[in-house]
């Protein structure tokens, strides 16, 4: 396909150019659908004018419908759509991105979605998208999807549909809470992630971090210890990776453990585990839930997390932690391959 797109750009230089303005009105118009003429302009960085004469033609090839309410894509769109996003990642070098951050962090896949996360908030919905595209192509019979917490984990939530035959699937939150935002808990995904996808979910009501005594007393619990042996035998985990110093304040961690795993250099954290930039535990809170050796059971952990800022957590917590796939993004992806150069 590269020697063709090479081709493309020295004989029809411009033809690109129009594909790439289109291509952008119609990824637009598939996020934010419904959608107007002068909020489409603001996404797109383009004159009302030209964004009239895009969406007429767009119109005509029966690609776009646009009613009172707004703009929608068609079903034909949304076809032409996800063709034109693979054709896009090899015009923009994101399949190259993918097979450097492979050979760096030695992951079985990495899929890399254009833009920044940090910046735009549509970033971690295409990483969802991703997400749920990569489920849709495993093969083996998926029973129980874990879900831990987190914007991103939320961003998947919220364009999970049916998964294609995979009926019945059960979610499941792979830790307790930890005093978050209601909608950014993991509970409150698996809920979402249920309701999408049509299938079932059981909920695990506990808080995160506990102290040992509460915790020994919580999973002997008859109720937690069913949900705890649902959770541990997941067919696949979904999990953000977190920047280690904001996520121990999110936990309200007392300000001596704070300056603790900050002199021992931590880095990244995941499921309640810290990692210094080698990927070695520096510390660990007591949470129910998925533990780090529970993921060598899982059939497919899928890691996802963007933003140049978790550059760095995300390098971290792969030198050390299973996952058969990271979703990741461009900005992340560049700054990785910066921190590691070949």
């Amino acid at each position: 396909m590269q020697k063709l797109i090479n081709m493309q750009k020295k004989l029809v230089p411009d033809l690109l150019d129009v594909m790439k303005e289109r291509y952008s009105v119609l990824h637009t118009v598939a996020m934010f659908q419904p959608i107007g003429r002068r909020a489409l302009a603001d996404n797109t960085n383009s004159t009302e004018r030209h964004v009239r004469a895009e969406v007429d033609f767009l119109q005509k090839q029966g690609l776009i419908e646009v009613t009172s309410k707004g703009m929608y894509m068609t079903r034909e769109g949304t076809v032409l759509l996800e063709q034109l996003t693979v054709f896009f990642s090899e015009i923009m070098g994101l399949s190259v991105l993918e097979k450097q951050i492979q050979e760096r962090l030695r992951v079985e896949q990495v899929i890399v979605v254009s833009g920044n996360s940090d910046e735009s908030d549509w970033v971690k919905t295409e990483m969802g998208k991703a997400c749920v595209s990569y489920l849709n192509k495993i093969k083996s019979n998926i029973e129980t999807i874990a879900v831990t917490g987190g914007s991103t984990m939320a961003a998947v939530a919220e364009v999970m549909k049916p998964l294609e035959n995979q009926p019945n699937n059960l979610f499941v939150p792979a830790r307790g809470g930890i005093g978050e935002k209601a909608e950014n808990q993991a509970n409150t995904i698996a809920v979402e992630m249920a309701r999408k996808a049509k299938g079932d979910y059981r909920l695990l009501y506990v808080p995160d971090p506990l102290s040992e005594s509460a915790y020994q007393s919580i999973i002997n619990e008859a109720s937690i210890n069913e949900t705890l042996t649902i959770i541990k035998n997941a067919s696949i985990a979904l999990h953000g990776i977190g920047d280690a110093i904001k996520m121990a304040k999110r936990r309200k961690t007392p300000e001596t453990i704070i300056d603790r795993i900050k002199s021992h250099g931590a880095v990244s954290e995941a499921f309640g585990y810290y990692f210094d930039g080698d990927g070695q535990i520096v510390h660990k809170v007591r949470t129910v839930g998925m533990q780090l050796e529970d993921l060598s059971n899982v059939e497919y952990v899928i890691s996802i997390a963007g933003g140049t800022s978790k550059a760095k957590a995300i390098s971290s917590y792969l030198k050390l932690g299973k996952s058969n796939l990271l979703i990741t993004d461009e900005a992340a992806a560049e700054a990785i391959i910066k921190e590691f150069p070949l």
